[in-house]
């Protein structure tokens, strides 16, 4: 994993030290879905999809930032990954605009529907963090998701997800690029659909795991 963030970050002492932390972040007990292994999955999209983007160097880094804080707080984990990028890159001698955009595109994450019509960067990064969706590893992952958050109720976790799933399925498109919505839109709105239709079948027995 470090030889992918020393690509874009440098092997300057800061810049080690820094992608010793994001590691062990990413390694947090804690974590089901939100790993190493979700971080490796996202940087080999960014790695198919980037030459659709501005700067790829910036959407790379955000892909190593925008989970690096994971309480399982919306919106929240996102802020702080975006201030820990603010904090964390400028030590590493990555310029201030794209220490801002890094940041800007970490903020995106929390809601991929905010994205705005040729925002090339924040495509490209929307589209590797949702690549899960279409893959056939989907049902691991909902199950992942829903692992981590164990500590809401099943009824009111089944609400909120399905909530999720009717928000993605009701925009227009889930992939912004060219390559990624040929490749992944189909899968991705059946997945979404099948998990949609689960969680409003009767619950014999308790929980389903989903996200």
């Amino acid at each position: 994993m470090l030889t992918s963030w020393r690509a874009v970050a440098g092997r300057s002492r800061a810049a080690e030290a820094v992608g010793a932390e994001l590691v062990a972040r990413w390694s947090e007990p804690h974590r089901r879905y939100h790993t190493l292994e979700h971080l490796a999955a996202v940087l080999t999209a960014i790695d198919r999809l980037a030459g659709a983007a501005g700067d790829p160097a910036a959407v790379r880094l955000a892909a190593w930032f925008h989970d690096a804080v994971y309480d399982g707080r919306p919106g929240r984990d996102e802020e702080r990954s975006a201030q820990l990028a603010e904090s964390a890159l400028p030590r590493c001698g990555v310029p201030a605009a794209r220490v801002a955009e890094v940041a800007r595109l970490v903020r995106l994450t929390a809601a991929h529907d905010r994205l705005v019509p040729g925002d090339h960067d924040g495509e490209v990064l929307c589209d590797a963090d949702l690549a899960v969706l279409a893959g056939p590893g989907y049902d691991d992952y909902a199950a992942r998701i829903r692992q981590e958050y164990a500590h809401v109720p099943a009824e009111l976790f089944r609400r909120g997800r399905a909530e999720v799933l009717r928000r993605l399925l009701a925009t227009p498109r889930l992939y912004r690029t060219p390559e990624a919505y040929t490749l992944w839109e189909a899968a991705a709105r059946a997945n979404l659909g099948g998990e949609l239709a689960a969680l409003a079948a009767p619950q014999p027995g308790g929980d389903q795991a989903v996200q």
